[in-house]
């Protein structure tokens, strides 16, 4: 792995982690609120790739591991690894790869429109087929439950997804994925 591919993966961590001082937006129904940390999850795909992004995933849930705060709300620590929250935590990297697996398969005729439906099948979906099913396991629910709160994501994930493909594309010059395919 280059020092580029490092610092981006430690840099987009850091993003995520000031993303998740944004308040999150509790839901009365569902115990996950809504929060701006998904966006930086589908911007760490589309920009870094499928292992640049991981590895920044991975090493974000490794320093809330260590306790740093910075899950939305100041959460950090073991517990949050029992929490209602957890599937949608731990979705993340498995999310990112897939979107960064996508995004460097389609790279040479990648377009808005394309990651905007990558972010929205491996972003929004994946990540709510994976929280809601283990949120409603630790909360005793039926996963059905759990599946119907989660649609309540669904159309804030979907304006993430659009505002993360653009976003990505005006920086696609700049990609770490751009080197490889120029290199390859």
């Amino acid at each position: 792995m280059k020092t580029k591919e490092m610092v981006f993966a430690a840099l987009f961590a850091a993003f995520i982690g000031v993303l998740g001082m944004i308040p999150p937006i509790p839901l009365g129904f569902i115990p996950v609120p809504i929060t701006a940390q998904t966006l930086g999850v589908m911007l760490v795909g589309c920009f870094l790739g499928k292992k640049t992004g991981a590895l920044s995933l991975i090493l974000f849930i490794v320093l809330v591991a260590l306790g740093l705060p910075l899950l939305s709300g100041g959460r950090g620590g073991l517990s949050v690894f029992v929490s209602p929250t957890v599937g949608y935590f731990l979705s993340w990297p498995v999310a990112v790869f897939c979107i960064g697996y996508m995004t460097e398969k389609m790279w040479p005729t990648l377009r808005t429109w394309k990651l905007i439906v990558i972010n929205i099948v491996f972003g929004v979906l994946l990540i709510s087929l994976i929280g809601a099913p283990v949120m409603a396991i630790i909360t005793d629910t039926s996963v059905w439950a759990g599946l119907v709160g989660a649609t309540a994501f669904l159309p804030g994930d979907c304006i993430k997804a659009i505002i993360a493909a653009i976003i990505a594309m005006q920086l696609k010059a700049l990609s770490p994925i751009e080197d490889k395919v120029n290199n390859s």
